[in-house]
């Protein structure tokens, strides 16, 4: 039985020794970030004028993302695209109508026909989602499908 007891104790004191270890590392990783001239506070003070730098460009950084937001609305973000045959005599879908829409359903409708003989371009404003001039059913559902988006 007083093997076991060594056992048991030699245990305790391996444990024991891998924790000391473990606390000696811990206080030796805060101590090697104190400065090797022992100056703590200029070391805050050159930490604290990098984190005042560092304001300063998320400042301009802000600014510049609220830049960029004040002009999102204009931004052509919808985009509705629809392939056919405008023509009898070709196939393949060839003709597009393409809507290309800010967020305020604002842009331009382009229309691109094509035959054998020709190929037609047709730019049409769209103001609010609506055009002053008739949409064909094709450059209705370009337009209907970049407002859905």
């Amino acid at each position: 039985m007083s093997g076991w007891l060594f056992v048991v104790i030699g245990f305790l004191i391996a444990v024991l020794a891998v924790w000391q270890a473990y606390l000696l590392y811990e206080i030796r990783s805060q101590v090697d970030a104190v400065p090797q001239d022992g100056n703590v506070i200029a070391l805050l003070g050159s930490v604290g004028a990098r984190l005042d730098a560092l304001e300063g460009h998320l400042g301009s950084v802000d600014g510049r993302l609220r830049e960029i937001e004040a002009k999102m609305p204009s931004a052509l973000t919808k985009v509705g695209v629809v392939s056919y045959d405008a023509f009898g005599n070709i196939a393949g879908r060839l003709s597009r109508s393409i809507a290309l829409l800010d967020e305020r359903g604002t842009g331009i409708l382009l229309t691109i026909m094509v035959s054998r003989d020709e190929t037609m371009f047709f730019f049409k404003e769209i103001s609010t989602g609506s055009s002053r001039e008739p949409l064909s059913p094709e450059e209705g559902e370009a337009v209907a499908t970049a407002l859905a988006r």
